[in-house]
């Protein structure tokens, strides 16, 4: 399995928290491959989704407060499930500055809350980096998650 945590995102940069997001995507890697796309537009993104060749097509989860949350023990069990299913590519993407437009969000497999509070887009790559990394250890049995 791949997992994308994917941006909207206009010029270019790191932010303060660039730092943080790189130890877990470091992690994750430990657990499957893992790559972090920035994208200028929407459009760019259904763009490199549409080109993607593989068994099976990405599944593609957008950030959006109005989507579905989850416990750190349900989003590992829905991220197993996946995994043990044989999804190739899960991306989760953070969208532009005014929202996802009705047309992706249509396309997307589901749209995933972080919470009801607005986030920066840096600090929202950050929780979604940690909460992956989190997932995979709560399946391997690692004790990074005592369940608190």
């Amino acid at each position: 399995m791949t997992v994308s945590v994917a941006m909207i995102k206009k010029g270019s940069g790191d932010s303060e928290f660039a730092s943080i997001f790189k130890i877990y995507i470091k992690r994750i890697g430990n657990y499957a491959s893992v790559d972090h796309p920035i994208f200028s537009s929407e459009e760019a993104l259904l763009q490199t989704l549409s080109r993607h060749r593989s068994r099976t097509p990405p599944y593609l989860v957008l950030l959006d407060s109005r989507g579905k949350q989850f416990t750190s023990e349900l989003f590992a069990e829905w991220l197993g499930k996946l995994r043990d299913q044989g999804q190739q590519n899960v991306v989760f993407a953070i969208g532009p500055a005014d929202g996802w437009s009705e047309e992706v969000r249509k396309r997307a497999s589901l749209l995933l809350s972080l919470g009801s509070l607005t986030l920066p887009h840096e600090l929202a790559r950050v929780v979604i980096s940690e909460q992956l990394y989190r997932a995979f250890t709560i399946l391997s049995g690692h004790p990074y998650h005592t369940g608190h």
